[in-house]
């Protein structure tokens, strides 16, 4: 069942603004932050872009469910739950809305999967140089701890 937002039409009717009038999808993304300050960003298999783990929500899921299955699946790394927001993020051409969570290991070992090319754990500096402005801010914002989490827009690759 699509879900429905209404909004007053000039005539003051409420009207339809379905989601499938506004396709947005939400995704999850976690920065896992090591003793040394460091994150773990992953080589996507599909486009080689360096960025944090992370993934659409799939039906019937929870936010944390989502993110716990996403680093799970790309990193081999179990999290502890609840993780710290640390930002949201819009992809204005994509129709993305990201959250991103600051997250510590609870269990497993950095591995490659089906979709991670490779893994890296990197400093802020290193961060800057591997990831597009888009993904770079976000693993930015987790590393500094950002309360109350940062709201951003990017265009994919550029802030906006």
């Amino acid at each position: 069942m699509a879900l429905l937002r209404w909004s007053l039409a000039s005539e003051g009717k409420p009207r339809d603004v379905s989601t499938t009038e506004r396709p947005h999808s939400v995704s999850v993304a976690g920065v896992i932050v090591d003793d040394r300050g460091r994150a773990l960003l992953i080589q996507r298999r599909d486009n080689g872009h360096w960025e944090p783990p992370g993934g659409v929500l799939e039906p019937g899921e929870t936010i944390n469910e989502a993110l716990q299955r996403e680093v799970l699946e790309e990193t081999g790394i179990k999290i502890n739950l609840p993780a710290t927001l640390t930002g949201v993020y819009k992809n204005m051409t994509g129709l993305i809305v990201s959250l991103v969570f600051r997250c510590k290991a609870a269990d497993g070992a950095p591995t490659t999967g089906e979709e991670t090319y490779a893994l890296r754990w990197a400093t802020r500096e290193e961060v800057t140089d591997l990831a597009d402005e888009a993904y770079a801010i976000r693993v930015l914002d987790a590393l500094d701890g950002a309360s109350p989490p940062a709201v951003r827009a990017h265009d994919g690759v550029k802030l906006v």
